[in-house]
């Protein structure tokens, strides 16, 4: 890499990697590299990145861990010959919800680096007072969720406040349950990080300020006041629900301040990443932010855009002006424009629930792969809702293998019913043939969507205006089928593929921070003005198909109905399958 013109990177911190890749200022990606924590790093013996308690319903990881990633991916650029004084910017995604707890000694430490000894070396474990941090998996929290949603009376409350109503894996309930268990190590604390925060610390040699999209992930700040939540605060200090002035004072301290500027120069990098692995000492240090905010970074996201993540889990992200919250879904501050929010929806059993349904499938036909063709068929040849006839019943199931999060679904199941649009009676179905399923359960992933989102859309065009299908279920051309049908997309759907959308929109945040220089310039103008679709977006589907779309809207209605028996526990369900 001999070439002089500056250069951007960005990290994604994520459950099972550690992910780099370097941008031009015209936006082109010329390098990349990753660190896997299974196979590269397998003296943890963690599996798939995490370590799992069941009895405690614990998801966790080693924070040792990571540094010895972040060395180890450093040390693999310098092998491949990557420039580092050329990178005049960096920022990072960290997976979301997770919590660092650095010890007294940490700013020192982070300060005063050697360069003749790795980070891990120096860092762990004297920088921190636990060695651990809690994954977004992780669901021990039922008590303490219960706490935050009773504090501020109920669920709808901590949902208006923090964009998001209470969750297993949110780290309020993860800090009241860490200061509850672990008091010692509470007290020895002398700051808490996000994940992205922790890995922008990392790079700044003191502690960074979590930022102010990533914070929206905590049942802590609030969103109508830009401020912590005092209430929820003093909650998060008080073990035993007696609130402690003192106590919250304390926990203020440990959280520090939000830094509300996405694209703030929080400094230079540490003297130590310039002396050990040659940076230029006028390399800024962007805040880092959580993985799914920098995912919609990835492209010039406009408003009424959508991008559905179709990997294990399956999300829907839109950047928004209306901050419209609800306990069935999250509401982030965006990560780099004041005034728009992010619009997210998460599905536990998204990819896993179709892999189900298309074993099944192959399994009556007598086939062992994991093939998608017989499923594929099914769902494409399946008519509109499964009805035979104008005046026949529409089909519409639910397929939980987990318990789900949206909807707050606690008993495994499939749950399959016939609804009758015209009345919109609803009946629990004695079941139907698996084909059936193929298209019942990417109809109910998309209405479910489409209900959820329609809040959010303009009421003279609720559609989006592009939906875009990113993740491994992109490729899937009845999946993208299907979600045209049920979405819309007024100007159609597409497949975005940007590699590592997380990394990129890092990457991407940095260049805009550093170049938009003091004119202010928006990020969707700057990157706008440079972004190219070619290679990156390819449209594979019309959205919009007249008596299709508003056949699914008069179905609404119906399905709302039927999601509510599951919810309440009123539908028997079937776990053949599971």
């Amino acid at each position: 890499m001999a070439e002089s013109d500056p250069l951007y990177l960005g990290l994604d911190l994520s459950t099972q990697q550690l992910k780099v890749l370097a941008v031009r200022s015209n936006l082109e990606t010329v390098f990349e590299e990753a660190i896997s924590f299974d196979l590269d790093l397998p003296s943890y013996g963690v599996r798939k990145g995490v370590f799992v308690n069941d009895k405690d319903d614990e998801v966790y990881a080693p924070v040792a861990m990571w540094i010895e990633a972040l060395d180890l991916i450093l040390q693999r650029m310098k092998n491949r010959g990557f420039d580092f004084s050329r990178v005049k910017g960096i920022s990072g995604a960290g997976q979301q919800h997770g919590s660092v707890y650095w010890s007294k000694e940490a700013e020192t430490i982070l300060s005063s680096l050697s360069s003749d000894k790795t980070l891990l070396e120096q860092l762990s474990p004297a920088a921190f007072s636990w060695k651990f941090s809690p994954n977004w998996q992780d669901h021990s929290t039922s008590a303490q969720v219960a706490a935050f949603e009773d504090h501020v009376g109920g669920d709808d409350l901590l949902a208006k406040a923090t964009g998001s109503g209470g969750h297993h894996r949110f780290t309020g309930p993860q800090i009241l349950r860490f200061v509850q268990l672990h008091p010692e190590e509470y007290s020895a604390t002398s700051r808490i990080s996000l994940v992205s925060s922790f890995l922008a610390s990392l790079f700044l040699g003191k502690i960074a300020p979590i930022d102010i999209s990533d914070v929206c992930g905590m049942n802590l700040f609030n969103i109508e006041t830009e401020c912590w939540d005092d209430r929820l605060i003093s909650l998060a200090a008080s073990p035993s629900g007696n609130l402690d002035a003192a106590a919250t004072k304390e926990l203020y301290t440990k959280l520090g301040e939000v830094e509300p500027d996405g694209g703030k120069n929080l400094g230079s990098i540490s003297s130590y990443f310039v002396q050990k692995w040659g940076f230029s000492s006028d390399c800024a240090i962007l805040p880092s932010t959580g993985d799914n905010p920098s995912t919609i970074l990835a492209l010039p996201l406009h408003p009424q855009d959508a991008i559905v993540s179709l990997g294990t889990s399956t999300t829907i992200l839109m950047s928004t002006e209306k901050y419209y919250p609800s306990p069935a879904y999250h509401m982030f501050n965006h990560p780099t424009t004041p005034g728009l929010y992010m619009f997210m929806l998460c599905y536990k059993n998204g990819g896993l629930a179709r892999e189900e349904i298309r074993d099944a499938i192959n399994k009556e036909a007598g086939i062992s792969d994991h093939s998608w063709s017989l499923f594929n068929k099914a769902a494409i040849e399946t008519p509109v809702l499964g009805k035979s006839g104008d005046d026949s019943k529409s089909k519409v199931g639910f397929y939980f293998p987990l318990p789900e999060i949206v909807p707050n679904v606690h008993n495994p199941g499939f749950y399959r019913f016939e609804v009758d649009s015209a009345s919109n009676s609803v009946s629990e179905s004695s079941g139907w043939d698996v084909a059936s399923d193929a298209r019942a359960i990417l109809e109910s992933q998309a209405l479910s969507m489409r209900i959820r989102s329609a809040p959010l859309l303009d009421p003279k065009n609720p559609q989006p205006r592009r939906v875009y299908l990113v993740g491994g279920g992109s490729k899937n051309k009845a999946l993208a089928q299907v979600l045209a049908d049920v979405l819309g997309g007024y100007e159609g759907v597409y497949k975005l593929d940007v590699g590592n959308a997380c990394a990129l929109g890092a990457a991407y945040k940095a260049l805009w921070a550093v170049e938009r220089g003091g004119s202010g310039e928006t990020f969707e103008d700057l990157i706008g003005k440079r972004w190219n679709e070619e290679g990156k977006v390819e449209k594979v589907m019309d959205g919009y198909k007249k008596g299709i779309w508003e056949a699914y809207g008069e179905i609404a209605q119906g399905y709302t109905t039927a999601e509510a028996k599951v919810v309440k526990g009123e539908a028997k369900g079937d776990t053949s399958l599971i």
